[in-house]
């Protein structure tokens, strides 16, 4: 009984310790906005479509994929909803496959080799970034990955511990993130 105690508390003291280190490490944006062949938005928030809007129509890529989309949603809604304008209207993609994460890492990787990219700038929510780049790498290890994390209104990452919504949405987001290095690390083989 002991020893089955025993290696509770170390599993709960391994996941402690690896939790804030994982919130500790949370990527924050470039202060230079990056440059590449193509952005990638996730959807899951405005303020992520509102970003990689402004983006594309400031020239950083030439094209923009919103991954991810429901299918009610049509191009026209999401530059209505995200101020696109001319370079929206012509560059912008909206892909209705992905369903998770790693739906969106095969939905971008079709995109960006049917375009002939070689860089892509992944604009996705902070707590999020992790876990997005291990699954995008894995599906796409020819493509250089430029993170940019948005800081999303309904999470509070400065003084998380204090808001038990954001406590509980960076629980479920490390939990995920564990899930995805054992997956990501099978499929590579």
């Amino acid at each position: 009984m002991r020893i089955f105690l025993t290696v509770i508390i170390l599993a709960l003291l391994g996941y402690a310790i690896g939790f804030v280190l994982f919130v500790g490490n949370l990527p924050i944006a470039p202060t230079a906005v990056p440059r590449a062949d193509g952005i990638v938005a996730l959807t899951g928030g405005e303020d992520r479509l509102n970003t990689a809007v402004s983006m594309l129509e400031h020239g950083v890529a030439q094209r923009l994929l919103v991954s991810g989309a429901s299918l009610s949603i049509t191009k026209e809604t999401v530059g209505n909803i995200s101020g696109g304008g001319p370079r929206f209207e012509c560059c912008a993609d909206i892909g209705y496959a992905a369903e998770d994460t790693h739906g969106n890492a095969e939905e971008a990787t079709t995109w960006a080799r049917e375009h002939k990219f070689s860089s892509l700038v992944i604009v996705t929510g902070r707590h999020h970034m992790p876990r997005t780049l291990r699954e995008f790498s894995t599906a796409m290890p020819d493509i250089t990955l430029i993170a940019y994390p948005v800081e999303q209104s309904r999470a509070v990452l400065s003084g998380w511990w204090r808001h038990p919504r954001t406590a509980q949405l960076l629980h479920r987001e490390y939990f995920k993130y564990l899930a995805s290095l054992v997956t990501t690390r099978l499929a590579s083989g």
